[in-house]
């Protein structure tokens, strides 16, 4: 079963509700747990299990085109065909240039291109490294090549990376609702989004819902923090009859821990108690299964 975590915006408690999920469900499950960090650009679910072991790591690459000015006729097919307006042409000046950050390796260009002056050449996305944090738990981690913008071609290799490697694999998504959110959850089995009851998390929820409802994924919702703010989050979950799947109280001692990279066990009985509803909540989708 693939489960997903998201949420509209940063600093809801996405992480949070992930790796204390992943801790919880691991002893529950022997184990066959694989948690999924998809959060690219700024990767942290290691952060919480100090002394785990990389495994192994390998680079990925995607493919850019090269223009060979040579053969190239300035015909202006492959800017034509290129949807991401990748591709600099001038040919009072000779100059064509195809735009690392802006291509999408889709191959357009090359295949528009009749004059055999497009090559394409590797480049690399990033890495995908492997980590043992316990015996038999394992995260797996996408982190980004510093100065890329192809986030979701990156998830989209971690994800192919840890395909049925598991009995239940939990994905940290990224915040927000744009391209890399919708590859990460695109084919999840549930997907658990986190907001808090504040203004800003009931506006950027409502965006996330209406994603997840147009991916067409079953879904509910975490509250995180509660006991801040007002009932609106509340008010419109009922209103929109959202399973809530339960509240996480607001707890500075835990944001202390939090910020040290600890884990909720470490914490008093009451915060450890919260998890209980989403545990069993997500066992009994595991056995539905």
């Amino acid at each position: 079963m693939k489960i997903a975590i998201a949420s509209g915006k940063g600093g809801t408690g996405k992480t949070t509700v992930a790796v204390n999920l992943y801790y919880f469900l691991s002893k529950k499950l022997n184990d066959s747990v694989r948690l999924i960090d998809c959060d690219v650009e700024e990767p942290n679910d290691l952060l919480f299990f100090p002394g785990s072991v990389k495994t192994d790591t390998r680079e990925i690459y995607n493919l850019v085109p090269e223009i060979d000015t040579e053969k190239c006729t300035f015909c202006r097919k492959c800017t034509d065909w290129c949807e991401f307006n990748a591709i600099t042409l001038v040919k009072n000046l000779g100059f064509a240039e195809v735009s690392h950050d802006l291509c999408h390796s889709c191959g357009a260009c090359s295949t528009a291109c009749e004059f055999d002056a497009i090559t394409e050449q590797p480049q690399s996305l990033g890495t995908i490294s492997e980590y043992e944090v316990g015996v038999g738990t394992r995260v797996t981690e996408g982190r980004l090549r510093i100065g890329s913008s192809m986030q979701t071609a990156l998830i989209k290799e971690v994800k192919k990376a840890t395909d049925g490697n598991a009995d239940v694999s939990i994905f940290d998504a990224p915040p927000g609702t744009s391209c890399p959110v919708v590859e990460t959850v695109s084919d999840a089995d549930y997907v658990i989004l986190v907001t808090e009851p504040t203004p800003f998390g009931l506006y950027d929820l409502k965006l996330t819902v209406e994603l997840i409802e147009e991916l067409n994924i079953p879904f509910g919702v975490v509250v995180n923090k509660a006991g801040l703010g007002d009932r609106k989050v509340y008010d419109f979950l009922e209103s929109r009859q959202i399973e809530l799947i339960g509240n996480i109280p607001f707890s500075k001692e835990y944001a202390s821990q939090y910020s040290k990279g600890e884990l909720i066990r470490n914490i008093r009985d009451k915060q450890v108690a919260a998890y209980l509803p989403l545990v069993n909540k997500v066992l009994n989708k595991i056995q539905m299964q």
